[in-house]
């Protein structure tokens, strides 16, 4: 190579222009740029040779000048469609002739320039270019076209996450939706540190974030963590400071689909023929619902009769929602994949859709209902001495609340007389339980509401009337497993083996009430499901099942379908294997429900002590959890609430003591108390 050749090469990605200088050993050489600066070059960094004459380094701006008015890109479109049809490759000699009709060293390198640069229509071959066939422009023009897209999107969601973070209100669009998205999925990860204990570092190092997750963050500045995913959401306005992290990550669907939803229309206007033809009319009955003041599910009354032979007849009347659907159908399916009702301190997610749930699935008041209506006769002990079942028309005579019934049965009124036989049979029902060998265990069990934001925690006492309640939904179990066992009808029966109590010496060696309660329930095994009868040892019953719950829980459901295609002469929808593979999946669903409950009345429960760190609260001593760190559990009376709390000092098991927030930060599952000593606690009261 001559002294003075103008020659290409690279510095990173830099294009640049240099004059060769001298030899630099046998393969490579100086080269000089116009700044003056001294590059060693092999041969292969070397991108282009100016040929045609000599240079200094000072000629080359001017060069430079000379090759600009080529330089246009669009030029090489007109080329291309010279060239694709024959397919042939091009140098950038042969280019400059064809784009400027000119072979100087200015428009040849022009001419390289172009070509080198170019990612659309031509692609390099040696040292010569050849054309992209039509078909491959095409797809690089439409990925082009989709970067771009994607490049103004980004742009776009960056101005609207700005705009939110202001405060001001935003339409999210379709894009943004998709990494919103995948950010929530994301942040639902959190949901584990409650589950198991795991910190926010072990947490994003186990599950490192998805691509878009780190696309989104990495664009915003923000570390890609479930945390910090979490906290963009909050700020953003997309999610509520508390957001229930645990239902999100359960597989429990919170909205219905559409398809769903035209279903549950669909049987409002156009009701399915009623296969119950020889329904049992009870209209004439006296029929009192009772639930809580909110519940909107109304799934079962109760009524009594006195026989012409004087014998007593109670009735327990249960809402009937497989009018409305069949075995396999839309809706059966759906609540099959939901399992239950769930009950959240904020809200709950229906089984069934809400506009059959809470209007012709109910026993609603004033109205001729379907139902299906277990008549009991009990003898003189509370026993069954008879009984019989039959889908039946009644009209619900009154809708009345615990509270309604506690102060009717307190203050014996005489209008109402059907409420108190009703109480009095629940009482020597309860006593025949317990001389069977049911097991009482009385715990305060706590009732978390949110409303706007504002939590409230009473104690969901055991009244007269919720006995009653109680009681009678219980006597409709053991009758409809009863019949189910006397005619070899697969049912969910439900069971509980026999606890291993502790010696009745041992028991009374600890404090009577909740300490020896929380003792026996420690002791007491998780229920049982079968497709054939089981002992309940809880209940006291050798048969049972769950059959009053039919529009909130499914194994209700399976009850009615099972039962009432018997009583109407055909064989049930679900073979003893069908049920067993069913109820596989229910339990499993429930479960997982069971657990989304629990954790989302905690995390209100830490909230709600969060909030009011100076108040003392009464609280009883339980339990150990471990004696050796002086890990306990404690009541808190006035709440209802079992919490944990480390002690500083010796404590027995029954004692009363004063105590304190001291941490509480529900979304990491952790709460601490402090003890107020007898002085410290009159001094903050006063």
């Amino acid at each position: 190579m001559e002294k003075g050749t103008l020659v290409e090469f690279r510095v990173q990605s830099d294009r640049r222009l240099g004059v060769v200088d001298r030899p630099d050993g046998k393969t490579r050489w100086f080269v000089i740029d116009e700044r003056g600066q001294s590059h060693s070059l092999a041969p292969r960094q070397i991108t282009y040779t100016v040929n045609g004459q000599t240079y200094k380094p000072s000629d080359i701006p001017s060069f430079l000048e000379q090759v600009k008015p080529y330089l246009d890109p669009s030029s090489l479109e007109v080329a291309w469609e010279l060239l694709v049809e024959d397919g042939e490759a091009v140098t950038p000699a042969e280019m400059a002739n064809l784009l400027f009709s000119e072979s100087d060293p200015a428009p040849c390198y022009a001419a390289h320039c172009l070509l080198s640069d170019d990612k659309l229509y031509f692609k390099q071959k040696g040292e010569a270019y050849e054309p992209r066939t039509s078909s491959q422009v095409a797809d690089i023009k439409h990925q082009i076209q989709v970067k771009a897209l994607k490049a103004r999107e980004q742009q776009d969601f960056l101005v609207r996450v700005e705009t939110a973070l202001q405060g001001e209100a935003v339409e999210w669009q379709r894009y943004d939706r998709q990494r919103l998205e995948a950010l929530e999925k994301y942040a639902t990860l959190l949901a584990e540190i409650f589950r198991g204990g795991v910190n926010n570092e072990s947490l994003a190092r186990a599950y490192p974030p998805p691509a878009p997750v780190l696309e989104t963050m990495s664009m915003l500045g923000r570390a890609a963590t479930p945390q910090g995913a979490w906290e963009l959401l909050v700020e953003l306005g997309w999610w509520s400071l508390h957001e229930n992290l645990f239902l999100r990550r359960s597989a429990i669907p919170v909205q219905f689909a559409s398809k769903v939803l035209e279903v549950a229309e669909q049987r409002l206007q156009y009701p399915p023929i009623d296969s119950d033809t020889n329904r049992l009319d009870l209209t004439h009955l006296k029929v009192y619902t009772i639930d809580d003041e909110s519940t909107t599910e109304i799934d079962d009354g109760l009524s009594w009769e006195k026989l012409a032979d004087g014998r007593q007849q109670l009735w327990v009347h249960i809402a009937d929602p497989t009018r409305w659907l069949a075995p396999e159908d839309d809706l059966d399916l759906e609540a099959r994949k939901r399992g239950s009702t769930v009950y959240l301190p904020t809200g709950m997610v229906p089984m069934f859709p809400e506009v059959l749930a809470t209007g012709p699935m109910s026993l609603v008041q004033g109205k001729v209902c379907c139902a299906l209506s277990f008549g009991v006769i009990l003898d003189e002990n509370g026993a069954v001495e008879d009984y019989t079942i039959h889908p039946s028309l009644i009209k619900p005579t009154y809708r009345l609340t615990y509270e309604d019934v506690d102060e009717m049965l307190e203050l014996g009124v005489e209008a109402e007389p059907e409420i108190a036989a009703i109480a009095s049979w629940a009482t020597k029902r309860k006593a025949w339980r317990y001389h069977q060998g049911a097991i009482s265990i009385s715990m305060p069990e706590a009732m978390i509401k949110v409303k706007d934001d504002d939590i409230s925690i009473d104690i969901l006492d055991d009244s007269p009337s919720r006995q009653l309640v109680a009681e009678m939904m219980i006597l409709a179990g053991e009758v409809a497993a009863r019949y189910g066992q006397k005619h070899n009808i697969p049912l969910p029966f439900r069971g509980q083996p026999q606890p291993e109590l502790p010696p009745e010496e041992e028991l009374l060696q600890l404090p009577p009430g909740f300490v020896r309660a929380c003792a026996m329930r420690r002791c007491m095994p998780k229920s049982e499901m079968s497709i054939t009868p089981v002992r309940h040892a809880g209940l006291g019953l050798d048969t049972y099942t769950q059959a009053t719950s039919p529009i909130r829980r499914y194994s209700d459901l399976l009850t009615h379908f099972q039962l009432k295609a018997h009583l109407r002469g055909e064989v049930p929808p679900f073979s003893a294997e069908q049920l067993k593979e069913v109820m596989m999946t229910v339990i499993s669903t429930t479960q997982e429900l069971t657990m989304v409950e629990r954790q989302t009345n905690k995390y209100w429960a830490l909230e709600y002590l969060r909030r009011q760190p100076e108040q003392i609260w009464q609280a009883t001593v339980l339990m150990w959890l471990r004696e050796d760190s002086n890990l306990a559990l404690i009541l808190l009376e006035d709440l209802g609430l079992q919490l944990p709390m480390i002690f500083r000092r010796s404590v027995n098991l029954g004692e009363q003591i004063s105590v304190k927030v001291s941490i509480a930060d529900p979304r990491k599952d952790v709460i601490q108390f402090q003890e107020i000593i007898y002085q410290e606690a009159q001094t903050a009261a006063n």
